[in-house]
């Protein structure tokens, strides 16, 4: 017995018969022509009206507050480079001052000398530490208030003009 399955051959993808969707259209209805009241209009234009008129508002405070803004950015930028340039003129100072230190330790013949000149280098030292400190808060606060205060005014006019 021999087992022959006949197989059919199979169908090339051009052979098969095509299904196609139905198109709908949708209905067409037409929208009955209606009178819009006289209050209603009026409200409407009195609405449009007042919605103008406070973005009109807004949008000149924003336009003042980003100026205000920008203006508080350049002063923070300008105090920030100040501060780091007096930062460069501490260090300077204070490096300038151990290497005269380690080339005056170096000539030193006693013990008695090494205590006097260390100390005599540490009072300096703590002394133009405190005068160095005391130089850049007052700079610090100096850039804060110069930056903070514009913005403070400015918001506050802006929040009773908005008011």
């Amino acid at each position: 017995m021999s087992d022959v399955t006949t197989s059919k051959p199979r169908a090339k993808s051009n052979d098969l018969p095509k299904f196609e969707i139905p198109r709908f259209e949708m209905p067409k209805f037409e929208m009955p022509k209606m009178e819009v009241p006289a209050a209603f209009r009026e409200f409407a234009e009195k609405s449009v009206s007042q919605c103008k008129d406070s973005w009109d508002k807004m949008k000149a405070v924003t336009e003042e507050a980003t100026d205000v803004i920008e203006g508080s950015y350049a002063t923070a930028t300008k105090g920030c480079a100040d501060y780091g340039l007096k930062v460069i003129e501490a260090a300077r100072a204070n490096s300038n001052a151990q290497f005269d230190y380690a080339t005056r330790l170096l000539g030193v013949k006693s013990l008695s000398e090494v205590v006097e000149l260390s100390t005599a280098h540490l009072r300096s030292q703590f002394e133009a530490l405190t005068a160095q400190t005391k130089e850049l808060t007052a700079l610090a606060q100096k850039v804060a208030t110069e930056t903070a205060e514009p913005l403070k005014e400015s918001f506050s006019s802006a929040f009773k003009k908005a008011a």
